[in-house]
């Protein structure tokens, strides 16, 4: 689900700003058709499940009791996607909801097109939720609000005439874009959802090994500080500075294609400690 770059080579010193206009521009662009633009931005709210033709309820709550979580439809997952269903558990998304707790996506009367939106904070969440209520008030009923997804559960949903694009966390594009830059590479801009990760951390669990993957750039900072004051008499040529990054998107498709390579792949949920092997 890679979208359109959010964020270019200026770096932008107010994320939130950036947000509110990448937001606009891509509400407008996707519901409004060209020949539709002297009209009125015409909106409407449905839940995927209506769209779909099938709604699942499910019970989130086990991985965060904090969270709120939203109904959402999935399908049956084969072996493959329920090895990456189990990679991505306990990682939250954030969408608009209805007062039924149901996710809900915005749909163009004129165009019929359907879009889903998934913000990686509740923050940029918030944020859409009063640009839609900004630019179409009467789209927005009195009972919407911001609603927790898990990732595990949408990274599985295919549903015809329906676009889900998720919104990374601006901070987070721009560490990717610093990361990019202190391996040389010449960056303009960042598609999709930033995942980070090294080669100095890996985890252990009954005798297999795991690449974790973060989707904050800080909690592989700690992780690997702690596993340095760990293991600094053990291994002393670990680099603190060993750090890659990489698109969700393009991880999750390479983990269905080629299970052999990326099986070893774990995501962990921002702010979660990892435990760490002495």
């Amino acid at each position: 689900m890679p979208g359109k770059p959010i964020i270019n080579g200026d770096h932008p010193q107010n994320p939130l700003s950036a947000l509110q206009t990448h937001l606009s521009n891509l509400l407008n662009n996707f519901l409004n058709p060209p020949s539709q633009i002297h009209h009125p931005f015409p909106l409407s709210l449905q839940t995927l499940g209506n769209r779909a033709k099938q709604a699942l309820q499910t019970n989130l709550s086990r991985f965060n009791k904090n969270l709120q979580w939203a109904r959402v439809t999935r399908f049956d997952p084969s072996v493959s996607n329920q090895s990456i269903e189990e990679r991505l558990e306990g990682v939250a998304v954030y969408g608009l909801g209805n007062s039924a707790e149901e996710f809900v996506l915005l749909t163009g009367k004129r165009s019929g097109k359907s879009l889903g939106l998934l913000c990686f904070r509740r923050e940029d969440a918030d944020a859409l939720l009063e640009e839609m209520r900004s630019m179409e008030p009467g789209a927005v009923g009195t009972g919407s609000k911001v609603v927790a997804i898990a990732l595990n559960k949408v990274v599985q949903m295919r549903v015809d005439g329906v676009a889900l694009r998720f919104i990374p966390d601006l901070c987070q594009v721009k560490n990717a874009i610093k990361v990019k830059e202190n391996l040389g590479q010449f960056v303009e801009d960042f598609s999709g959802v930033p995942v980070f990760q090294s080669k100095s951390l890996v985890l252990k669990s009954q005798n297999r090994r795991y690449r974790p993957f973060f989707f904050r750039k800080e909690d592989l900072d700690n992780s690997l500080q702690r596993a340095s004051q760990q293991q600094r008499n053990l291994n002393p040529a670990m680099r603190m500075g060993d750090i890659q990054v990489g698109v969700l998107e393009e991880i999750i498709q390479r983990m269905k294609e080629s299970s052999s390579n990326w099986n070893d792949v774990v995501f962990i949920p921002p702010g979660f400690n990892v435990p760490l092997n002495p």
